[in-house]
């Protein structure tokens, strides 16, 4: 092969491999649940691409995914409570991105916008939600402080695009000392609790006692009075002469002298 043959060939692969990587960077694609941010020589284009393949000039532009699906992020943090005890707190934010501000917030705040814009907002928004409550009431309040991270959230970040769809709080975490003092009156409610359980069995109890002895005295009483009501006049002349000895009572006469009436019956 002569020497002008073998050039046309070199020619001919450059020119169909410089075809092959223009036709690659000439494409993009867009999974599903993303948004395509274009960038023209480095100027963010407020057009955004839609899931799907795109054509883009080769070398001039670029395109940033947006992830526009709920995104977990996990955040640790502190915050004083109203009692002024220090409340570890681990939190799971669920967030998505609004499709139609990703070209916004790419160019606003760039790619990592977690760091710089939800993390910071859930630090703030829960140091002023912590301060409302003392320690003991954030762990029976767990509720009420979520909703208030979910609004308060929300409110500082939708206008950037973000919106917080679930906040989960996976755990609190107290002082050795502050552990220590619930504790103790954990433990001293439950002998409170027992004491007044026993006093409360004391009572109810004599009360039941009271009752029983109330209840055979009203017994009684109701027996003697159908006994009284049974008795005639009749029934009781004969109780006196079953009671009598035989012998007649003493009576005392003008003269102090005792007659004794038995003996004169006698005669």
């Amino acid at each position: 092969m002569s020497t002008k043959g073998k050039v046309k060939i070199i020619i001919s692969v450059v020119i169909a491999v410089i075809v092959i990587v223009l036709g690659i960077n000439s494409f993009t694609i867009i999974n599903a649940g993303h948004t395509g941010v274009v960038l023209t020589l480095g100027k963010v284009n407020e057009t955004v691409l839609s899931e799907g393949v795109h054509l883009k000039i080769p070398f001039i532009q670029s395109v940033v995914s947006i992830d526009n699906r709920i995104v977990k992020l996990e955040v640790n943090t502190e915050a004083f409570s109203k009692d002024l005890q220090t409340v570890s707190t681990t939190i799971a934010i669920n967030y998505r991105v609004d499709a139609s501000k990703s070209y916004s917030l790419y160019k606003n705040v760039g790619s990592d916008f977690e760091g710089i814009l939800v993390a910071p907002a859930v630090n703030e928004v829960l140091k002023a939600i912590s301060a409302k409550y003392t320690a003991e009431e954030s762990v029976t309040n767990r509720s009420l402080i979520s909703e208030g991270l979910v609004t308060g959230l929300n409110e500082k970040l939708n206008g950037q695009g973000l919106y917080i769809t679930d906040v989960n709080i996976i755990n609190f975490d107290f002082s050795e000392a502050f552990i220590t003092a619930i504790e103790e009156k954990q433990v001293a409610q439950q002998k409170l609790l027992k004491a007044e359980t026993e006093k409360q069995t004391a009572i109810t109890n004599a009360q039941a006692e009271a009752e029983a002895i109330k209840i055979k005295a009203d017994a009684e009483a109701e027996s003697n009075k159908t006994i009284n009501a049974s008795l005639t006049e009749l029934i009781i002349e004969y109780l006196k002469i079953d009671k009598w000895d035989g012998k007649l009572p003493l009576v005392s006469g003008a003269s102090e002298s005792l007659i004794d009436l038995g003996s004169i019956a006698g005669e």
